[in-house]
């Protein structure tokens, strides 16, 4: 006969290993979803991209975004194609980097400036160094070509980018790349006209 105390010993452990595996399995399932979400998100982005280069029009991926495409940002030399949304809201960046409103529209006078997650789309900043070739394709389809000059880290709580300056873009993320939580640096990926674009 089995003793009362090693049934219920028992019974603990096996809970114990259910109740593990359960929450094992949901956060995979999560991971999943995230991903399958992710990469949906990308096809409907890019058919909206193409609906634009088409009829000039901004158009949603999806009927209830508070985004669209308006440009293309192009990292030859690392492999890297986003598309940029049209604000950087904590929605639009969950899909895509975006423009920071205040900030010209990319492919306008003055310094664009465009926002991503360090750990998803903006990750390969750290990895573009100066003299690095930028491309941007517009709304209107037109592309234009930037060089790297440099980066800087700044602090978020200062404004330290004049939309106003030079022609050329600022691509931001937080910083430091590799911190599992949002601090008050960013790191600034400064680019201006190639000179055969000028």
């Amino acid at each position: 006969m089995t003793a009362p105390g090693k049934n219920a010993a028992a019974l603990f452990w096996a809970a114990a290993i259910a109740l593990c595996l359960g929450f094992g399995i949901w956060q995979a399932g999560q991971g999943i979803y995230i991903k399958a979400k992710a990469e949906l998100a990308q096809v409907l982005l890019e058919r909206a991209w193409q609906r634009t280069l088409i009829d000039g029009n901004s158009h949603k991926a999806w009927p209830w975004a508070d985004a669209w495409p308006v440009a293309v940002l192009e990292a030859p030399a690392l492999g890297q194609r986003q598309i940029v949304l049209s604000n950087a809201s904590g929605e639009a960046l969950a899909f895509g980097p975006g423009h920071l409103l205040g900030s010209p529209l990319p492919g306008a006078g003055g310094t664009s400036v465009i926002a991503g997650h360090r750990d998803t789309h903006f990750s390969f900043l750290r990895n573009l160094k100066s003299d690095d070739v930028v491309i941007l394709t517009t709304a209107n389809g037109l592309t234009r070509r930037y060089v790297v000059d440099g980066a800087d880290i700044v602090d978020a709580r200062l404004t330290q980018i004049d939309p106003s300056a030079e022609t050329g873009i600022a691509l931001v993320t937080c910083y430091p790349f590799d911190a599992t939580e949002r601090g008050d640096l960013r790191y600034v990926v400064f680019a201006t006209p190639a000179p055969d674009a000028i």
